[in-house]
């Protein structure tokens, strides 16, 4: 596919244009006719048998989880949502640590302010949002002050009550160009070689931070750490325990899906040819 596709980069270079692949899916744009388009697509189509396209040229098109729009020479993008898909999430009485909950409007709303170019747009997918919580059994008390939190946090609070223009151009800015956890992790291993080796080693265990670990329970998830930390620091924290300098970190195990129980991925390779191997003995 590398190969397959220089010939379309150069020529949109030569023009000017914008082209872009994620595996085989490819976004191009142009201001060529649709019939020169389309030869040039075709002569595309030819260049290798194991490689046939299926393009569509229009004003509006479905790219990977975006539809973007042509106005006039200017891009607009928002969210495309699959006709089929239903707004399914997490249940919020579903048996999780509730910081898996609230992690699920901010990256829904994260989301969408990184992909949604127009305010309006953003707009319409934060009541997508908030009917997707409700319908899961979120309480409005809750969505209310998970969207407060995100426009919070990422100082748009005027996006949040009065949808300005200016704020939310400033937010959808900040939210494309932040760097993930990923890009984070690859700046600092390419900043500082020594820190981060390229080759990989096993990690030092830290002596000084002690991750306890409990089974995940709805009915006592509030009052269980605040009952841990006081017996921690009662008989473990005194000057004459050994651990009093040790910090702790409780971390909750979360319960057994369906999905754990009814489904029973495929044993490695490795195991079934041991098994074709000792049969073969007998």
């Amino acid at each position: 596919m590398l190969e397959w596709e220089q010939y379309l980069i150069a020529y949109q270079a030569s023009k000017n244009e914008i082209y872009g692949r994620y595996i085989d899916d490819i976004f191009m744009t142009t201001n060529e006719s649709i019939d020169e388009m389309k030869n040039i697509l075709d002569r595309a189509n030819d260049k290798d048998v194991n490689i046939k396209i299926n393009y569509q040229i229009g004003k509006s098109i479905d790219f990977l989880d975006i539809t973007i729009h042509n106005e006039d020479g200017r891009l607009r993008t928002c969210l495309y949502h699959k006709p089929s898909a239903e707004p399914y999430i997490l249940p919020y009485s579903s048996d999780h640590p509730r910081h898996i909950s609230r992690n699920i409007p901010y990256a829904a709303l994260l989301r969408a302010a990184r992909i949604c170019s127009d305010v309006n747009d953003f707009h319409a997918e934060c009541i997508r949002i908030d009917m997707s919580l409700l319908l899961n059994e979120y309480p409005p008390s809750f969505s209310r002050k998970q969207f407060y939190h995100f426009f919070h946090c990422n100082n748009a609070m005027n996006v949040l009550t009065a949808l300005n223009e200016n704020g939310y151009r400033h937010l959808h800015q900040k939210s494309l160009y932040q760097p993930t956890r990923r890009e984070k992790q690859l700046t600092v291993v390419l900043k500082d070689a020594v820190l981060s080796p390229a080759v990989l080693k096993a990690k030092i265990w830290d002596k000084t931070i002690m991750y306890p670990r409990y089974q995940f329970d709805a009915s006592n998830c509030k009052t269980l750490s605040v009952q841990f930390y006081k017996w921690w620091n009662i008989y473990y924290k005194n000057e004459k325990a050994s651990v009093r300098t040790v910090k702790i970190r409780l971390v909750a195990n979360t319960n057994e899906t369906v999905e754990s129980y009814l489904v029973h991925k495929k044993p490695p390779k490795e195991r079934l040819t041991r098994m074709e191997n000792d049969g073969h003995n007998r």
